[in-house]
């Protein structure tokens, strides 16, 4: 075989099998971008105008929001929404200024509008054929397709706010254009200021506008450690449990798919989110039980009755029950439970052991192996921390530019430094304390506490957590 054939050959040779991208996935930590995994999917050819085609006709939401550098976050609630086809968004798209039809209020220089969460099985309810186009089993999930994907469309600067998915991991395919993904891990979560208003199940929003952050009001997010990468046509990025997340389009249009990989994690966190939708539905409907949608995420059908949200709390438990059986609840719990209280000391023996090695012999031959087992090379490059400070200005953000790809901390699957997830944990513990603290300063007037100051410390991550332990461990005995 001649070089330049194999050259050419190399470039169609996935750099992973599907079961090797699996065990990536479900072991990694940290977001990585995939290269070359997708190269022979029929869905890379799905532009805006494809799917206009496709879709001929077919009324899409769009939500609408405006092209702004205010400090707060743009929550859905503060959005509007139109209902359009893919042909009206893309004339649209293109700034005519004559434009009819439900575009009509909404000037282009001053808006942008955004297609997201629309599942396959709604979007292409008549047109099944179309999920075998899109082929998550090369990741090493056999079956699934786009029957279990959902499809995003933005204009530039169409944008998702800075939230944590609570279910699974995320696999994203970019199509057409390109966006910025600002990521933060979850030990940030404090510095992130998490609340659950506007309330929807599985996304816990930041009150930070991540891109122009008010650090005066939020101070303790200078401590947020920012990744950045720009996810181009052909790439998939993998985004970890719990990392935080804004998205934005950075291309006049924008085609992305996604779907969410379940995991053993996801059985506890129902029951968490069941508590936060109890918590959520009955302080908020009894505040103000004639205006939802000023609290109630657009992806939320309507809020519920306390009744069926009791129902609700007792299936998710039921379920966790049904999946490991009640003989191994509480081992589990209290296993997991006990490593969220020790993992100081846990990560003071990592450190100690990793300095009697680096002092031994054999520390050569035992860094050669851990950086063999590293999965990171051209086929997988890591997303690192960005070298920026946050910025109060949006101008002031750069992006790591992808040169390099060899992970920072040399250790397998990009776990950070023991040393520095010690510190950052340290502090987030102290930011749970600072972060109330915050905004109560200044004026007298803020000493006021509102409903959702309270639901904010009542459903915080942290505390759903170990009320769904308590709920569960309390269950089986």
């Amino acid at each position: 075989m001649s070089q330049t054939t194999g050259t050419i050959m190399s470039k169609h040779v996935k750099p992973f099998t599907p079961e090797k991208a699996k065990e990536i996935i479900m072991c990694l930590q940290q977001p990585a971008v995939f290269y070359n995994m997708v190269f022979d999917w029929p869905a890379q050819h799905w532009t805006a105008k494809h799917l206009s085609e496709v879709l001929h006709g077919k009324q899409i939401r769009f939500r609408m929001g405006t092209k702004s550098t205010d400090s707060a976050p743009q929550f859905e609630t503060a959005c509007n929404y139109v209902e359009a086809t893919l042909e009206e968004f893309l004339y649209w798209n293109c700034d005519q200024s004559s434009i009819s039809g439900a575009f009509r209020d909404y000037d282009h220089s001053k808006f942008w509008a955004y297609a997201d969460y629309k599942y396959f099985v709604s979007l292409f309810e008549d047109k099944t054929d179309i999920f075998q186009d899109v082929i998550w089993s090369d990741f090493g999930f056999p079956g699934r397709n786009g029957q279990e994907s959902t499809l995003w469309i933005g204009s530039l600067g169409a944008h998702t706010p800075c939230h944590l998915d609570t279910y699974g991991c995320n696999l994203v395919f970019q199509v057409q254009g390109r966006k910025r993904w600002h990521l933060f891990p979850p030990e940030d979560t404090p510095f992130l200021y998490p609340t659950r208003i506007p309330y929807e199940e599985s996304s816990v929003f930041s009150k930070i506008n991540v891109v122009n952050p008010d650090l005066k009001r939020f101070p303790q997010f200078r401590k947020a450690r920012r990744h950045m990468v720009t996810l181009s046509p052909g790439q998939v990025l993998f985004v970890p449990r719990h990392w935080w997340h804004y998205v934005e389009s950075i291309d006049p249009v924008t085609v992305s798919i996604n779907s969410w990989i379940e995991l053993e994690e996801d059985h506890q966190a129902r029951v968490e989110e069941a508590i936060t939708r109890m918590l959520v539905c009955a302080l908020k409907t009894a505040e103000n039980p004639h205006n939802t949608r000023a609290w109630l995420n657009p992806t939320e059908l309507e809020e519920t009755s306390h009744e069926v949200n009791c129902h609700y709390l007792n299936g998710a438990i039921s379920a966790f029950f049904n999946h490991y059986g009640t003989s191994e609840v509480v081992e589990t719990q209290a296993l997991r439970t006990n490593r969220e209280y020790t993992i100081k000391e846990e990560l003071n023996v990592h450190n100690h052991v990793e300095v009697e090695q680096i002092g031994s012999h054999n520390s050569s031959s035992e860094t050669v192996k851990q950086e063999a087992a590293s999965p990171f090379g051209l086929g997988l490059v890591p997303v690192i921390p960005s070298s920026q400070e946050p910025s109060s200005e949006r101008g002031g953000i750069f992006e790591n530019d992808g040169e390099e790809f060899v992970s920072k901390n040399g250790k397998s699957f990009g776990k950070l430094p023991n040393t520095k997830r010690q510190r950052m944990m340290s502090e987030s513990e102290n930011a749970v304390v600072e972060q109330v603290a915050s905004d109560r300063t200044g004026a007298l007037s803020q000493t006021f506490v509102s409903t959702d100051d309270l639901l904010d410390c009542l459903v915080n991550p942290q505390v759903t957590r170990i009320v769904a332990q308590l709920l569960i461990q309390g269950k089986s005995v």
